[in-house]
């Protein structure tokens, strides 16, 4: 029994991370762990197999994704066919979206300097839900669009948000994981639409005289709204300013010492001097703009759209996309594992850029069927960009506050101004099914994002390098004032 148990306790530092420095820590970590992430990533949670700290799963950021991806599914499940849409009119709706998401991006983000995060998720939370549920009324693409735009202005707090709020709480080697699990949370929201639209068709279709594709926003509305209650009485904000019962003023002070000294800073027009002024802000923009394009053959519904062109079943169009979805779920996990190991991160960017050429290329091949369905499938992998970039930011921008909340919002803010235009120009719907230009795109962006990551790699061992002279001159100094 005994060894059976040191390898369970092995298998959980590997996973989770080493246990905390004292029993105070562990029980504060419990408490974030639980009360953060079960907002951010959770509406319905499970304990790990270890028993010690919750792992949680589905959430804010799912219920995000579930609304943003719901209209790819609503597309080819009869959408297309009751609203006369044609041409590239969901490409473009997608482009809508994506201008309200990137209008909002720093706004959002600079907002929860100013208003307690408690208060302004759950208000953007409460937002989007409502617009969901408008959606299924709507009578013209005219008004989805309208729509869309506004939805995308609200939902642009919720990844970035997040990504800055987990930087606040974590450590270098906690913040990977709870990382992976926030975005793995957004993927599980992307399958879980397929899967609930696929349900709704069967069970819900014309029910009360509302087609099928109407009833999954009535539903993915209902699933949202509750969100927005829960974070206004729980969640705790950021470690300087949380003031919620569940936290001891024992906790509170530890949650703010355990994490590296922040300088004092503020945030006004200087910010910008700072900012500006730093490779911090340029690469990681680039960084994001060419990652998220590798994402491309999900975030499109790529396949989905091959099959509606092949003629499969609306069952079809939305539960065989799901495999990427969990495919990204798994890759998104252990890359949130590898890099609180290592701190490589550069690694799986080389990682992901192989990747993405080599599904680019199986799908380019397009012959036979089982090829292009493997190139999908490979391709979900690419989906840990996302914990992987975003983890990198926050840590290599953790020393100030007010330039990491612009970053994280300004590499949300590139990639999605690059696909504003770039899914128009390379994955718009009538290039199907074969979407030949937008395969060579991700093979060149594949090539691009590689060369990005060795140059962003040596940038940081460069400033590194520097802080730690710094650091030893400092310290010389007082020395030499001491004697």
């Amino acid at each position: 029994m005994g060894g059976i148990s040191d390898k369970l306790h092995l298998a959980r530092e590997k996973l989770w991370g080493g246990p905390p420095k004292s029993k105070e820590e562990r029980r504060l970590l419990l408490k974030i762990d639980w009360f953060i992430l079960s907002f951010c990533c959770a509406a319905l949670s499970i304990l790990s197999g270890f028993g010690k700290e919750p792992m949680l799963i589905v959430s804010r950021f799912f219920c995000n994704y579930l609304d943003r991806s719901n209209i790819n599914n609503a597309y080819v499940s009869g959408m297309k066919e009751d609203l006369h849409m044609h041409g590239n009119q969901i490409t473009r709706i997608t482009a809508v979206f994506t201008a309200g998401y990137v209008i909002g991006m720093i706004p959002n983000n600079l907002m929860i300097l100013r208003v307690a995060p408690h208060i302004w998720f759950p208000f953007t939370i409460l937002a989007w839900g409502l617009l969901t549920l408008g959606t299924f009324a709507v009578t013209s693409v005219t008004q989805i669009y309208c729509i869309r735009f506004f939805q995308g202005i609200f939902e642009s707090s919720t990844f970035i948000g997040t990504q800055y709020i987990l930087g606040s709480w974590y450590t270098s080697s906690e913040l990977g994981k709870r990382t992976a699990l926030f975005t793995a949370s957004g993927l599980l929201g992307q399958m879980i639409s397929g899967a609930l639209q696929s349900g709704i068709h069967k069970t819900l279709h014309n029910h009360h005289g509302i087609a099928g594709w109407r009833w999954l926003f009535i539903i993915d509305a209902c699933i949202t709204i509750p969100i927005a209650v829960y974070g206004l009485i729980l969640f705790p904000d950021t470690p300087e300013r949380t003031r919620v019962g569940y936290l001891t003023a024992e906790e509170k002070q530890l949650a703010v010492s355990r994490l590296p000294k922040r300088r004092e800073t503020r945030l006004d027009w200087s910010v910008w001097k700072r900012v500006l002024g730093r490779w911090h802000f340029y690469a990681f923009a680039v960084l994001w703009a060419i990652g998220g394009e590798l994402e491309s053959l999900g975030k499109h519904n790529l396949l989905g759209l091959y099959l509606q062109d092949m003629g499969r079943s609306i069952s079809d169009r939305n539960n065989y996309p799901m495999v990427g979805f969990g495919i990204g779920i798994i890759a998104t996990l252990l890359s949130g594992i590898y890099i609180d190991l290592t701190g490589q991160h550069w690694h799986m960017g080389l990682y992901v850029s192989v990747v993405g050429i080599v599904a680019s290329v199986m799908v380019l091949v397009y012959r036979p069927e089982g090829l292009i369905f493997a190139g999908h499938y490979i391709a979900g992998q690419v989906w840990c960009v996302q914990t992987v970039f975003f983890a990198w930011a926050n840590w290599v921008c953790r020393r100030d506050k007010e330039e990491r909340s612009i970053v994280l919002a300004t590499m949300n803010m590139s990639n999605n101004a690059w696909t504003a235009w770039w899914s128009i120009v390379f994955y718009s719907a009538d290039m199907g099914p074969r979407f030949t230009r937008g395969c060579w795109a991700m093979v060149a962006c594949g090539g691009v994002l590689a060369v990005w990551c060795s140059g962003i790699k040596w940038m940081q061992e460069r400033e590194e390098r520097a802080r730690k002279e710094e650091i030893a001159l400092e310290e010389v100094g007082t020395r030499e004032e001491g004697v």
